[in-house]
C-alpha cells in the first residue's frame, strides 16, 4: 500500500482559502509578516512527515466581485500578501528534509532571471525546492505590471512552453556536470570549455549567453503545475512532475487526473511518475464530535463576501447581487477556467446555486472539508486516493497554524499506523522524496532531460 503524499497549502498572507477566519480567536494568520511564524510552521510540518510546504501567490488584488477590490481588502482575501520566496531559506535552515513548493508567475519576469532565483534557492535548501508554474490570471496584476490586460488564456501557455524551453537550456545544458573543478594548483575554478552559451532565439525570448549559476543539487527544481483546462492539462502532461488539481468531489477530480495522466502518456512519459495532489481541508480532533464542534465554531466567522471575492478572482465571474437560489452557469473567461468548470460543467450530476457555492468555499476554498477524528479523516483520505486516483493532498487550513497542528497530532499517527505516511524521509532532495524520478535530477523521459549534454 503506497503512502499518501502530503503538502501543507499556505500563502504569505492573512487569509488564504477560508474567507473571514482571520477573525477566529485561534487564527494566527496575522503573523504572516513574522519570520518566526514560518520557521515554527516548517518545524511542525517536518515533524509530521509532510513532503512540502506549498506556497501559493498572486500578483494582483481580487477586484471582480462588485467591480471593486473593497470586499477582498475588507475581508483580507489574499491581500495583503507578501512574496512567498523570501522566507524559504530561513525555513530550510531549521529543517533537513521538508521541501518547499513556491509559486512564481512566468508572465512578468524574464526566464534568465527567474531561473537564477530558483537555482539559488535549490542551492541554499540543498535540493528541496519546487516551482509551481503559473501564468497569472488576474487583470489587476497585468495592469500593475505594465500590460493593458492579461495575455489570453491559451496564449499564456504558448509563452510558457517557450519559457520552459529557455529554463531547461539554462538549467540542464549550459553547465556540464564536471565544469566546476576548483583546482587550486592550476588556478582554475571552472573549466571555460564546459560552460556553454544556450543561443536561444524564439518567438518570445532571445537568450544568447550561458547560465550564471553552477548546477544545483536538482538542476531543474521540481516542477509543479495547476492547470486543469484542456490546454492546461496538455502543458502539465508535458512538463509537470507534480500537478495540483481541485474539485468538490472525487468524481470531478478524477476527470482532471485522468486527463493529465493521458497527456503525460501522449508526451512519452510514465504517467504514474506525475504525482497528482488535490486540495482538501481537514478539521481534526480527538473525536468526531469534537471535530464537528470546531467546524461549527469556524462557520460562525466565515465570510460570504470574502468567499465571493475569492471566487470572482479565480473565475473572472462577478456574482455580486446574484440571487442565492440562482443556478451557476459556465462562461468562458481568461481567468482560471478549471475553477468555474469544477462547479459547473465538470459534474453533470450536480447543479450548484450561488448560495450553495458561497457556503462551500467559505471554508477550504475550492476543495472539500473533511471533519472528524484521526481515523475518520484517514478513511476519507484513503477514499479520495482510491476514487480520484490522486497521489496526495494539498492540505489547506481553516485556522493557522492550528489546522496543521491538529492534522499532525490526530491524523498523521493514524496514517503512519496504516503505512500511509512517512516517519523518515527517503532522500535529501524533494524530487526523490516525491518519487517523480529515481534520483535528484529530472527523469530521462522528461522533455527537460533532452537538453542535457551527454
Amino acid at each position: 500500500m503506497s503512502r499518501i503524499l502530503l503538502n501543507a497549502f499556505d500563502m504569505a498572507c492573512v487569509g488564504h482559502q477560508s474567507a473571514g477566519l482571520w477573525r477566529h480567536p485561534d487564527d494566527q494568520g496575522y503573523r504572516y509578516r513574522d519570520l518566526d511564524y514560518w520557521t515554527e510552521l516548517a518545524r511542525l510540518l517536518e515533524g509530521g512527515g509532510f513532503d512540502a510546504l506549498f506556497l501559493a501567490d498572486v500578483l494582483g488584488v481580487y477586484d471582480v466581485y462588485g467591480g471593486s477590490r473593497d470586499a477582498a481588502v475588507r475581508q483580507a482575501a489574499q491581500v495583503p500578501v507578501n512574496d512567498p520566496v523570501l522566507a524559504v531559506p530561513a525555513m530550510a535552515a531549521v529543517t533537513r528534509r521538508l521541501g518547499f513548493g513556491v509559486t512564481i508567475s512566468l508572465a512578468y519576469e524574464q526566464p534568465y532571471a527567474l531561473a537564477r532565483r530558483l537555482t539559488t534557492l535549490d542551492h541554499l535548501t540543498k535540493g528541496r525546492v519546487g516551482w509551481n508554474i503559473v501564468t497569472s490570471y488576474l487583470d489587476s496584476a497585468a495592469r500593475n505590471l505594465g500590460r493593458a490586460a492579461q495575455i489570453p488564456h491559451d496564449e499564456r501557455y504558448e509563452l510558457a512552453e517557450e519559457y520552459l524551453e529557455v529554463c531547461y537550456k539554462l538549467w540542464e545544458g549550459s553547465w556540464e556536470a564536471d565544469a566546476v573543478v576548483r583546482d587550486t594548483a592550476r588556478g582554475v575554478f571552472t573549466e571555460p570549455g564546459k560552460v556553454h552559451d544556450i543561443e536561444h532565439k524564439g518567438r518570445y525570448f532571445e537568450v544568447p549567453g550561458p547560465f550564471l549559476c553552477e548546477p544545483s543539487p536538482q538542476r531543474t527544481p521540481v516542477l509543479f503545475q495547476a492547470g486543469a483546462s484542456p490546454r492546461g492539462s496538455r502543458f502539465a502532461g508535458t512538463h509537470a512532475e507534480a500537478v495540483f488539481v481541485s474539485g468538490p468531489n472525487p468524481a470531478v477530480v478524477r476527470r482532471s487526473v485522468d486527463a493529465v495522466r493521458a497527456r503525460a502518456a501522449e508526451a512519452g512519459r510514465d504517467p504514474r511518475s506525475v504525482k497528482v495532489f488535490t486540495m482538501l481541508t481537514a478539521i481534526a480532533a480527538d473525536t468526531d464530535a469534537a471535530a464537528e464542534a470546531k467546524r461549527r465554531s469556524y462557520l460562525e466567522y466565515a465570510s460570504h463576501e470574502g468567499a465571493m471575492a475569492l471566487f470572482g478572482g479565480w473565475t473572472g465571474v462577478d456574482l455580486a447581487g446574484a440571487d442565492p437560489g440562482q443556478r451557476l452557469e459556465y462562461v468562458e473567461t481568461d481567468a482560471t477556467r478549471s475553477a468555474l468548470a469544477s462547479f459547473t460543467t465538470a459534474d453533470p450530476d450536480r447543479a450548484w446555486t450561488v448560495g450553495e457555492l458561497a457556503r462551500f468555499i467559505a471554508i477550504g476554498g475550492r476543495g472539500p472539508v473533511v471533519v472528524g477524528s484521526g481515523a475518520t479523516v484517514a478513511d476519507e483520505l484513503e477514499r479520495w486516493v482510491e476514487e480520484a486516483d490522486v497521489d496526495g493532498f494539498n492540505l489547506a487550513y481553516a485556522v493557522t497554524p492550528g489546522t496543521f497542528a491538529d492534522f499532525v497530532e490526530h491524523v498523521v499517527p493514524e496514517l503512519r499506523r496504516r503505512g500511509r505516511a512517512q516517519s523518515e524521509y527517503a532522500a535529501p532532495t524533494l524530487r526523490e522524496n516525491l518519487g517523480t524520478a529515481p534520483g535528484p535530477l529530472l527523469a530521462d523521459d522528461h522533455p527537460g532531460a533532452r537538453h542535457r549534454r551527454r
